[in-house]
């Protein structure tokens, strides 16, 4: 791109913009300086940054040395980070300032020979010194020699890593092919064609829009936009605060004429879409052409609210995970809005138990899975690799442990995560389904539904509630609510209202800790 249009912009941020020169340029410099500390081929370099362009330029500074770039959840403490620097051999770490005292604490920890070789400190929130052992990443990145790195051409097989998981066990690191990678994310909007000669699409002037992920680049939704949009020669515009502001959002959104954003579900449009209520006329969003959003439910309720206020907008639910990028389903103005529905095909499929591939109407209930070009697993886990990515029928699938069924009319039926899954009176209840029934109702603007252990039923089903600003919860109002649309097994036994459910920037619930809370609420109202 820095040759075919070295003027256009490639990135915004603030009153910063680089151009795909000035971007390729940067990078090319922090190359050199992990070069000089000795970073090579296959090296892992670890990323703690909020979403400025220095954490897109760690990233392909990483991949001109054929080194390996590693995204950091920077919600972690030092103990978090402690097992992931390990974990995954990080030679190098590049973090923001924000966060320098969570990596001294995980340094602390780790033996000598384990801490990372080269620590680059981004200024950022207004440090005035690196901690020590760490280098200022600007000074480096301006004294280091112009030019490329090395004399190696790029390769299709080198690596990417994105951790993910944590809330169930300890994160684990999903190994992507960059070609892999690159086609996955094509094929997600495009079954069945293969990306086309880039070269020949920048020359006909036909580049990627341009993106506004409102989610964080160290998660997949993030990342894989803001990766396609550049490969496509689209322009990334970003908002370097650590969590969701969502005027800043609208107002991005208008200053730079962003036709696409991308968000993860409810978590993210449901504060969009108060900022819109609050003040409907304040924002010109008429450049807006389509939010798109993967990772987390995104309720009917909520689209047919953004679509009163953007009927010009196309929403887009993605079917993916950190371990494969299935497909997508589009809702427009005007639409039957539903929870979304995704088609199964000879790509994404659902496997039974036994192994075989449920059939459209056979009521089979499995695990989701996506064929064609995956992850190779996960790193330095092959126990997991091979219960994660299996071969069925001769075809090889990534199968995350997403329960779904497939309809008679070939649509599949999402069921939620099978680790949330809940087992009550011997009945199995995934909390997802329950999810979109509780938000459906006007006084509930967030919530989760967990199992909490149970004498009677093994495991009770309990919803944490966080009701709307001004509103109140009834929990038998939300109780018959629940009735109209669900098994009386299914509704929440127990409605527990809390001020904030403690979502990750990236929109994720940590099931597991909301769990214990459910389980510490009731204990308490048992024996006060």
């Amino acid at each position: 791109m820095a040759e075919l249009c070295p003027e256009r912009t490639a990135i915004v941020c603030g009153e910063q913009r680089l151009s795909f020169a000035d971007f390729d340029a940067r990078a090319a410099r922090l190359a050199c300086v992990l070069r000089d500390a000795g970073v090579g081929v296959d090296d892992k370099v670890a990323i703690m940054c909020v979403n400025t362009p220095e954490y897109l330029e760690t990233f392909f500074a990483a991949q001109k040395l054929g080194a390996v770039p590693v995204n950091v959840n920077y919600r972690y403490v030092g103990a978090e980070l402690a097992y992931l620097l390990d974990n995954s051999d990080t030679v190098a770490l590049v973090f923001h300032d924000d966060f320098a005292p969570t990596v001294a604490d995980a340094l602390a920890t780790l033996p000598a020979d384990r801490r990372p070789k080269l620590l680059l400190q981004v200024a950022h929130a207004g440090a005035t010194a690196p901690i020590e052992g760490a280098v200022d990443y600007g000074r480096a990145t301006a004294a280091a020699a112009a030019g490329e790195p090395t004399g190696r051409e790029p390769s299709g097989d080198d690596l990417v890593f994105l951790y993910t998981g944590g809330t169930t066990g300890s994160p684990k690191a999903v190994m992507w092919r960059s070609d892999d990678l690159y086609v996955s994310l094509w094929q997600m909007s495009r079954p069945g064609t293969q990306p086309p000669d880039v070269e020949t699409a920048m020359r006909t002037g036909k580049h990627a829009a341009t993106c506004l992920p409102a989610c964080p680049l160290m998660h997949g939704t993030g990342l894989f936009i803001a990766l396609s949009t550049l490969a496509g020669g689209g322009t990334v515009v970003l908002l370097d605060t650590p969590r969701l502001d969502a005027d800043a959002v609208w107002d991005a959104i208008e200053r730079e004429h962003v036709p696409v954003c991308t968000i993860v579900g409810d978590a993210f449009a449901r504060p969009l879409l108060a900022a819109l209520d609050a003040a409907p006329d304040r924002w010109d969003l008429s450049a807006l052409r389509a939010i798109t959003s993967s990772g987390v439910t995104w309720s009917p309720e909520t689209k047919r609210g953004l679509l009163a206020h953007l009927p010009h907008v196309l929403l887009i639910d993605s079917l993916g995970a950190s371990e494969g990028i299935m497909t997508r389903t589009e809702t427009r103005d005007g639409d039957d809005i539903a929870p979304a529905r995704f088609r199964a095909s000879e790509r994404v499929v659902v496997v039974s138990d036994a192994g075989e591939l449920a059939q459209p109407g056979d009521g089979v209930i499995g695990m989701l899975g996506v064929g064609g070009a995956i992850p190779l697993g996960y790193y330095k886990d092959p126990e997991k690799t091979a219960a994660t990515f299996r071969t069925v029928g001769g075809r090889r699938y990534s199968i995350p442990g997403d329960y779904a069924t497939v309809e008679v009319d070939g649509t599949i039926r999402l069921l939620g995560r099978g680790s949330a899954c809940i087992n009550t009176g011997g009945e199995k209840v995934y909390p997802e389904e329950v999810e979109l029934a509780l938000r459906s109702h006007p006084d509930v603007f967030d919530c989760v539904v967990v199992g909490v252990p149970d004498d009677r039923w093994g495991e009770m089903v309990v919803a944490l509630v966080h009701a709307r600003e001004g509103h109140t919860i009834d929990a038998d109002t939300l109780s018959a609510h629940c009735r109209e649309s669900l098994a009386a097994y299914k509704v929440p036994k127990r409605m527990i209202v809390v001020d904030s459910l403690g979502r990750s920037p990236a929109g994720k619930a940590d099931y597991k800790q909301l769990r214990e809370l459910a389980a510490d609420r009731l204990r308490s109202e048992v024996h006060p």
